[in-house]
């Protein structure tokens, strides 16, 4: 089937920016402190760098020396997640195995500190870069990828919109052993319907003042356009 599509564009270093959250290009010098004592204080780096290929690290020398390695790649194209309130940096995320002659793009490398997770900034992260790789850069395809066994990862993607699509056996070795890896997606065609839920999920009056979601984004993706 012939398509009547213009291959995708390759991300810069530019800022996404949001109501709760603005997505940094990564700076070492601007980033580091807040983002080691954010993934490291009070023993957190241990979970939250369970699944990845690095971490947790020593010290902040050892997390500056590898920010420095993250910060000259254009491929991965490293994010940093700041909350538009305190201006803390708060967790991290990525653009990667970029294709746009195939309009192909993943999203990963993604950690969310303690104070991140489970909250309307960490969906609305999400919502920016989904929002960038599909509106304005115009990929045909977003995938996320984890280990099969990182359940919460797993749930993540399924509850941001993403089509599970199998798992690929033997596909790594991490940190000395085998890692299957969960394979998900977002097409082009799916998006506008996941936008919108996004979009609804995010708007101030589906929270109580309490804080807590009134609607879910499940819900919400699942109820019928009228």
């Amino acid at each position: 089937m012939s398509l009547d599509w213009t291959p995708a564009q390759i991300p810069q270093r530019a800022p996404l920016i949001g109501t709760k959250v603005r997505l940094e290009p990564l700076d070492p010098g601007r980033h580091a402190h807040a983002l080691f004592a954010a993934s490291h204080d009070d023993g957190a780096g241990e979970l939250l760098f369970r699944h990845l290929p690095y971490g947790p690290f020593v010290d902040l020398d050892a997390f500056n020396a590898w920010l420095d390695q993250r910060a000259a790649s254009t491929d991965p194209l490293f994010f940093v997640i700041v909350d538009q309130e305190s201006g803390s940096p708060q967790g991290m995320a990525s653009l990667l195995r970029m294709a746009p002659e195939h309009g192909v793009i993943e999203i990963g490398h993604i950690w969310f500190s303690p104070a991140l997770q489970r909250t309307r900034q960490a969906t609305e992260a999400i919502y920016l870069m989904s929002r960038h790789v599909f509106d304005d850069l115009g990929y045909r395809r977003f995938e996320w990828k984890c280990d099969a066994l990182n359940e919460p990862s797993r749930h993540a993607a399924q509850r941001f919109g993403f089509t599970f699509e199998g798992v690929f056996r033997q596909h790594m070795v991490v940190k000395g052993r085998n890692r299957d890896s969960a394979w998900f997606s977002i097409l082009d065609g799916e998006w506008p319907r996941i936008r919108a839920a996004f979009e609804a999920w995010l708007e101030p009056e589906n929270f109580g003042e309490d804080g807590r979601q009134h609607r879910s984004l499940a819900e919400i993706r699942a109820t019928p356009v009228r």
